[in-house]
């Protein structure tokens, strides 16, 4: 590598694989390896997007923190997971993208050398920009079992030390969907109190819940209100993904350092895009428009766990893709991949560099196939992992097997 910051970043994996894919042009393939969603966006964006293109302000640097309209729209809409109000012009700032505010904020909050709480395994996005800010990585390990994931709220509590700068949290979280509650939230409430550090939520994902506990933004949570950073995106629940549209809200303070920059980085948002995301946002049927995508989501998850009963899979609680982990049936992730690639026509992603126990899983999205493209996923897998699952290639549970990671 070129310099020093980039030795201990590596690819996500999903890149090449997506490439690869994409260069087999074969309409047989299943796409379960990226998150793009084939869920259209709310119909009043894709309206506001079109008028866009004739309109001067819509061509332009300013506001460089982003449309007025916007960040209202985003400050309303933040404001209301988490139960309090955040002023749209002093306490929300608009970035060009989610993963572009999580970076700007790590920025805008880590010392070189100070440590970032994450869970694990997570998004290699996240551990990647982690480090670019020059942060170090602290992880917290998911407990993984047939019936979903689970993280012990003292555990995260017990993470914070006097070297961190932030907890960052996703929930529900990639590539495992799973969902923090709030006995987790008011443990870091607890540590963090007196505490230099944030807590960084990154809220891409919150409403795609498929479970029945209850909802908390931790910003309602006593203590955590005015340390709470929540970024947030157009690209998950309202499915516009190539608008590269993200918002940042929280106490004025810092939200002025991330503002600060932004202006040094990207400097403003996409134009011609920020209309149409406040219009999704401040749709009137903009909670059913989340809820019928979710229900869409829902079966299709419920289609890729039924179809692989018996396989070590972790079923999430939320989010666009769930984990197999493929050394429970003798297979390396990166073995398993290319082997459904090439026999079953299935690309999948191995975790590699998502968090230290990403080596073990393998990463199937449902985002993007409907359920009718669904109804032959176990025979792909068969095929592709015949021996393996009888365990005459050194696997360790068939297809009757256990199915607790």
């Amino acid at each position: 590598m070129p310099v020093s910051r980039l030795r201990h970043i590596p690819g996500i994996g999903v890149d090449q694989l997506g490439d690869r894919a994409d260069r087999e042009q074969d309409p047989a393939l299943l796409r379960l390896e990226n998150l793009d969603t084939d869920i259209r966006p709310p119909a009043v964006a894709l309206e506001r997007t079109r008028a866009a293109v004739d309109e001067d302000e819509a061509n332009s640097y300013l506001p460089f923190q982003g449309g007025v309209s916007l960040r209202r729209a985003a400050a309303e809409h933040v404001g209301r997971q988490a139960g309090r109000f955040y002023d749209p012009l002093r306490e929300c700032v608009v970035t060009a993208g989610g993963l572009n505010g999580v970076l700007n904020t790590l920025l805008a909050t880590v010392e070189p050398g100070d440590e970032v709480v994450l869970v694990d395994p997570i998004y290699a996005g996240l551990v990647n920009r982690v480090r670019l800010a020059g942060g170090v990585p602290r992880f917290v390990p998911l407990t993984a079992s047939a019936t979903g994931w689970t993280l012990d709220p003292e555990e995260l509590a017990a993470a914070v030390t006097a070297r961190t700068a932030a907890v960052l949290m996703m929930s529900p979280a990639m590539p495992t969907g799973s969902v923090l509650g709030r006995a987790h939230w008011a443990a870091l409430a607890r540590v963090l109190d007196g505490h230099r550090a944030w807590l960084i939520y990154d809220a891409a994902m919150e409403r795609i819940r498929f479970d029945g506990a209850e909802r908390v933004h931790p910003a309602r949570v006593p203590g955590l209100a005015e340390r709470t950073i929540t970024v947030g995106a157009a690209s998950k629940e309202l499915r516009m993904i190539g608008w590269r549209v993200g918002w940042v809200a929280g106490p004025e303070s810092i939200i002025a350092d991330i503002n600060l920059v932004g202006l040094t980085n990207v400097v403003c948002p996409v134009g011609l895009a920020q209309e149409a995301v406040a219009a999704a946002l401040t749709a009137p049927d903009a909670e059913e428009d989340v809820r019928r995508a979710v229900d869409t989501w829902r079966q299709r998850r419920d289609v890729i766990v039924n179809q692989l009963s018996g396989l070590p899979v972790v079923p999430p609680d939320g989010g666009w893709s769930l984990l197999i982990d493929t050394t429970r049936i003798g297979l390396s992730p990166a073995d398993a991949s290319e082997l459904l690639f090439t026999r079953g026509r299935v690309a999948a992603t191995p975790m590699a560099g998502w968090g230290p126990s990403g080596d073990k899983y393998l990463r199937l999205v449902f985002a993007n196939e409907p359920v009718e493209r669904l109804h032959d996923l176990r025979s792909r897998f068969e095929t592709a992992w015949g021996s393996f699952l009888k365990g005459d290639g050194g696997g360790a549970a068939g297809p009757g097997g256990p199915a607790t990671p």
